[in-house]
């Protein structure tokens, strides 16, 4: 008899955690507190408390070859980056094509996940729900995949603020934001310059009297394109990028980087400059945030310090006079009321996990977290690995080490994060971080799907060059081992094409090209076997595949 996995929640995690459970022979049964799948992806005109919330004009911030799932590419006519109500019919295809619709509970609310008595033997869970006529029922499962999310309790810190109770505008959280319409012809302070800070402001800016951006540290802003306008994330997350950062100096790195960055726009000028280096930190995603402080409907601000009725003091002792509202985009507390408490540590229920995974102090590693994480990368095919790692995980297939290894880590999980909270001036989200490449990799080795760059080498010289030279799509991790899809090579083959194809909607002219002197046969050849060279001692160098 299959084991049975609860999947809480029907977002993309919740999705793919059911389609992997279904690809290692368990049995998912996934509870949706709405009537929809989609998750964070699926938007509501009201936010409603306890489920997440997104703007009307939200696009990715990551490119569809780099975010699909990886053994379902996204559609050729798609646009690189998307509307998230194309993302979501992106998720409808995935749930129709493998029949995922069948396996999830939809209004049905988890009220309380519990280990069972004999759970040091079994591993068993007993878990409540409550379904849309509010009858309560009572499962036990082999295992929990907690896929709830990490965007549905908003931080308001108005107590941050003295003076807020005498503020004779309105304050509002991203979470509630939907449109710029509430703010025409008004002045408006947003607070905060993460990706929903930089958008929140860019738009509200186009239609407010004015709007101030307020930012405690400042951030390193890039554009969505990169060099011949590609995708960005496609040129910058390869597994080449990734051994170079490791062999040349941290310096070296952020120096070439930010100089190149500063190029396009002066963030010092602009009032952008952060006090860390652009490797130390995420970097802002926005196409349109320098643009509109060059033509003066942004205006950068230092951090908030309070507030004097309608106006607002900032800590470089500037006030501004009758704001209309403030919008505070200053994240989210992350909250699991239905997990023991026993799981969790600190004031508010921080919990360590194992690779950001599992809770080591589980006798039974048969419970995961989902999605408890932030990179320098798409979150998808982090949450795909850690979906593929956790079901075989529960599914006996893979072992973790002893509990006492693991919690014997708390402490070099504790050391890391003070080094990242150097960088990082909020500790939570310092604790979160991982490094994309590595972190997926590790997965990966994991399960037994990391590609192996010298055996490929050896049988398919092409395709190296596309694992190697090419973007780190997911699809390379679907080339070999548990979850083999025979599509992948082709899929890493044609990526390139789908990243053109939406970009041909008319016949253009096309002159023809001659070789300039710089790029004559004999110095594409040198500088070509030159990067081989290159890549060779990068691989022995650190030994990656070997």
């Amino acid at each position: 008899m299959a084991r049975r996995v609860a999947v809480v929640g029907a977002g993309i995690s919740g999705l793919v955690c059911i389609k992997v459970c279904l690809d290692e022979g368990l049995e998912p049964v996934c509870f949706e507190r709405s009537d929809d799948i989609g998750g964070l992806w699926k938007f509501k005109e009201s936010p409603e408390p306890g489920f997440s919330g997104i703007y009307r004009s939200l696009v990715t911030n990551t490119s569809k070859e780099m975010m699909c799932f990886s053994d379902f590419p996204m559609p050729a006519d798609y646009p690189n980056y998307m509307h998230h109500s194309q993302l979501l019919r992106y998720f409808r295809l995935y749930a129709e094509h493998f029949d995922l619709k069948r396996h999830i509970n939809f209004q049905t609310t988890v009220r309380s996940v519990r280990q069972r008595p004999d759970f040091s033997t079994t591993g068993q869970w007993d878990v409540v729900t409550v379904n849309r006529d509010g009858e309560e029922d009572q499962h036990i499962f082999d295992g929990v995949l907690v896929c709830s999310g990490q965007y549905t309790h908003p931080v308001l810190p108005l107590g941050d603020f003295p003076g807020h109770e005498t503020f004779t505008g309105r304050c509002y959280h991203s979470w509630e934001y939907k449109d710029a319409d509430a703010f025409r012809g008004k002045k408006v302070v947003v607070v905060g310059i993460g990706n929903s800070g930089g958008d929140v402001a860019v738009e509200i800016s186009r239609s407010a009297e004015k709007t101030f951006l307020s930012t405690r540290d400042g951030a390193w802003v890039v554009g969505r394109m990169s060099t011949n306008g590609l995708p960005l994330d496609m040129t910058a997350i390869t597994r080449l990028t990734h051994v170079l950062t490791l062999l040349l100096p941290k310096a070296l790195v952020n120096w070439v980087a930010q100089r190149d960055l500063n190029h396009k726009y002066d963030h010092r000028l602009y009032g952008l400059m952060p006090r860390h280096r652009l490797l130390d930190k995420r970097v802002v995603i926005n196409d349109d945030l320098p643009g509109q402080i060059l033509q003066g409907a942004l205006v950068m601000k230092s951090n908030l310090q309070g507030f004097q009725g309608s106006a607002l003091v900032f800590e470089d002792g500037t006030v501004e006079e009758n704001i209309d509202a403030v919008v505070f985009c200053t994240g989210y507390k992350t909250i699991f009321s239905f997990l023991p408490p026993s799981l969790s540590w600190g004031p508010d229920g921080e919990m360590t996990l194992y690779k950001r995974l599992f809770p080591p102090s589980l006798e039974c590693h048969t419970l995961a977290i989902m999605g408890l994480i932030q990179a320098k990368g798409p979150i998808m095919p982090i949450v795909e690995m850690q979906a593929r790692w956790a079901t075989r995980v529960i599914a006996g297939l893979c072992h973790l080490p002893p509990q006492e290894t693991m919690l014997s880590m708390q402490l070099i999980i504790a050391v890391t994060c003070l080094f990242c909270f150097l960088s990082y001036s909020c500790p939570k989200q310092a604790a979160l971080q991982v490094t994309y490449i590595s972190y997926l990799d590790f997965i990966a080795d994991e399960i037994g799907v990391r590609p192996s760059i010298f055996r490929l080498l050896l049988r398919d010289p092409v395709l190296v060059l596309k694992v190697f030279l090419g973007p780190y799509t997911p699809y390379q991790f679907r080339l070999t081992g548990p979850g083999r899809w025979a599509g992948a090579r082709q899929a890493i083959l044609t990526q390139w094409e789908r990243v053109a194809h939406p970009f041909k909607t008319r016949v253009v002219y096309e002159p023809e090209t001659r070789l300039c002197g710089l790029c004559s046969p004999w110095m594409l050849t040198l500088v070509g076997g030159d990067l081989v060279v290159t890549i060779f001692f990068c691989l022995i160098y650190l030994g990656f595949f070997f």
